[in-house]
């Protein structure tokens, strides 16, 4: 149904305020608490031409067969019959428990029913730096594209997008047309409450998913089923847990082994799966590896291997074990010379490194921009130290070397709260799209969230002077 302006004819600067104005305060949480919302508000959501959504909307069947080849080359390889360093590379740092958990049969074939990539909108078309498979911001999305609606603006995926498609995902995923949800939020995740509670009222408002918020102690464990506890002291069965916390954060969180043991004998349906392996930066290395472009093709089919590697950056795993004589870093090369050392990158000058280290995953540092380094921003010194720290890291916590892709320079529209007037900043863009699994083989896109930094900072996260918005279709949008 398309949306009708409840307030209709207003002006630019009416029309920011009236989204600022209407979308729920606190769904982030703030470091100032008289602020409504802690971000920069844009009159209209973020312009996609009708060639760039539909190159997302592929994006996300390409990542549906991604995450299953990925998987299915890891159960091989643990099994002998795919090359063992991919098995290798992927439980490197992990606990024995979380990579006992990965191979259960149980969880062996399961797949994350949300994916979420970050996508970076450069003059060269979309590269995605990550993938995310327990994201934050659906609820944050969900209400934009909502508010949007009230002002007669449609986003992609509609006002209800988010929420129906997470309902609709869950209902496949339990084979219950009615599930009752626990959405589970640990304490290290507990930034994300508030907007998970937003999607659980939406979701019930507009698909009927009798969706709950809580804490991992309001989970009751008896032999045959979970239960919630409710705030009034009644439990209620639930059907599916919705897994809000990291795996690195496992042992911190309470009842977990309650949780799992449920999930692994089919008490309950957890999505996404406990397997850190498909949470892993360092699958982007395995996807351009020389040694294993067949097998990923033969997964994934030639079609879907030839678009995914102009989506994916070139990425090589900072492992520092020596090499013989006669091999070097496939792909990688200094003045044209093929590196064999890690070191050969210390001297390079500022112009030269258009790279990003970071770590790959399992780790607090893994999300959020958190531990992110851009080699060209560092002086040799400091360039140095993250490569040596890195390289010390790779039993703990894998890193890897990725190559750096700036964002296109666009312009945008923003509400200047100080002036209360409309005004248009350089910036560039990181596109976050919400797909949601259906069944074995459908991919729903829910919504896209944007957030738009100011073109001169490097990376692009939810600082406090970024616009962040959902995006809509337009003729001569980006």
């Amino acid at each position: 149904m398309p949306c009708t302006a409840t307030v209709p004819n207003l002006t630019a600067r009416e029309q920011a305020q009236f989204i600022h104005d209407t979308i729920p305060a606190g769904l982030f949480k703030t470091e100032d608490d008289a602020q409504r919302i802690p971000w920069r508000v844009s009159p209209e959501p973020f312009a996609l031409s009708p060639k760039t959504l539909a190159r997302i909307e592929q994006i996300g069947k390409d990542l549906l067969l991604f995450n299953r080849a990925l998987n299915n080359l890891y159960n091989r390889s643990a099994r002998g019959t795919a090359p063992a360093f991919i098995a290798e590379y992927l439980d490197r740092g992990k606990p024995e428990h979380i990579v006992r958990l990965a191979r259960q049969n149980r969880f062996k074939q399961e797949l994350p029913g949300v994916i979420r990539p970050d996508l970076m909108l450069t003059d060269d078309g979309l590269i995605a730096s990550e993938l995310d498979s327990v994201p934050g911001g659906m609820g944050f999305v969900g209400a934009m594209a909502e508010a949007y609606c009230k002002a007669g603006i449609e986003s992609i995926g509609g006002p209800d997008g988010i929420p129906r498609a997470f309902a609709e995902m869950l209902r496949h995923a339990t084979g219950t047309q009615s599930p009752t949800v626990a959405i589970v939020v640990s304490a290290e995740s507990n930034d994300y409450y508030n907007e998970l509670v937003w999607l659980a009222d939406a979701a019930r408002r507009s698909a009927g998913l009798n969706a709950i918020v809580c804490a991992p102690q309001a989970i009751v464990f008896t032999e045959d089923a979970l239960f919630i506890r409710h705030d009034e002291g009644h439990e209620e069965r639930i059907d599916a847990l919705y897994r809000n916390f990291e795996l690195f954060d496992l042992m911190n969180v309470p009842k977990q082994e309650l949780m799992l043991y449920a999930a692994r004998h089919n008490r309950v349906k957890m999505t996404p799966p406990p397997k850190a392996t498909l949470e892993e930066k360092l699958a982007f290395a395995l996807f351009h590896h020389p040694a294993l472009g067949a097998l990923w093709r033969a997964e994934v089919g030639k079609d879907a291997y030839e678009r995914l590697s102009t989506v994916f950056p070139k990425t090589w795993v900072l492992d520092p074990r020596p090499l013989p004589p006669q091999a070097v870093i496939a792909g990688l090369t200094v003045n044209g010379v093929p590196l064999q050392d890690w070191n050969a990158l210390v001297d390079l000058g500022k112009s030269e490194r258009d790279w990003v280290v970071k770590p790959s995953g399992f780790s607090e540092l893994a999300w959020g921009s958190r531990g992110v380094k851009i080699a060209n921003d560092l002086t040799k010194e400091e360039w140095k130290s993250v490569l040596d720290d890195a390289l010390g890291a790779f039993d703990r916590s894998p890193h890897i070397l990725q190559r750096f892709h700036k964002g296109k320079r666009i312009r945008m529209p923003y509400l200047n709260r100080t002036s209360g007037e409309v005004a248009m900043f350089d910036a560039r863009v990181r596109l976050s799209p919400y797909y949601f699994v259906i069944g074995e083989d459908e991919v729903q896109l829910g919504g896209i969230l944007a957030t738009i930094a100011p073109a001169d900072k490097r990376l692009i996260h939810g600082m406090s002077d970024a616009v962040m918005t959902s995006s809509f279709v337009k003729e001569n949008g980006y």
